[in-house]
């Protein structure tokens, strides 16, 4: 196999990998141990401009370092995989940050139906405001439910 579709093979695996940890830090670690940290993060109004809950961005991106370090001097595996984590990061920061919660005002008339199951299925999570039953824990691939309710409800 040659090397660049191995490449862009780990990029893609590393990137759908992404959304499984999301999930399971989102929901053992996040509205666990650290609830401390991500508690801001559920707070009604807040409109604060940095939240206790970004720190989370340096835990997810040391991974990602820690692999662009091992694997830069020869372009080796964990170069790519620091690839596919971090562009799972930036695509995170545009999903949550830009568009659902619209930290900068950019991305506010995004109406595609993938762009509402997504922000459908925040506000589900987001409507739980303690750190007990919540639901909806991943961020970028949202449950089919969500794309149904979106398509109804766009009707």
């Amino acid at each position: 196999m040659p090397n660049w579709i191995l490449n862009t093979l780990l990029v893609i695996l590393a990137f759908i990998f992404m959304e499984a940890v999301a999930w399971l830090a989102h929901k053992y670690i996040m509205h666990g141990w650290l609830w401390r940290l991500h508690k801001d993060h559920h707070e009604p109004n807040t409109n604060k401009a940095i939240e206790h809950n970004d720190s989370f961005f340096l835990i997810f991106a040391t991974p990602a370092i820690v692999c662009f370090y091992i694997g830069f001097d020869d372009f080796s595996l964990p170069f790519w995989i620091a690839v596919g984590i971090t562009m799972y990061g930036i695509a995170y920061f545009f999903i949550h940050d830009l568009f659902i919660h619209q930290r900068i005002k950019i991305l506010r008339n995004a109406n595609s139906l993938y762009f509402r199951a997504v922000r459908r299925a925040h506000k589900t999570h987001h409507k739980h405001l303690g750190k007990e039953d919540g639901e909806c824990f991943g961020m970028l691939l949202p449950s089919l439910k969500y794309f149904k309710e979106a398509r109804k409800n766009a009707r």
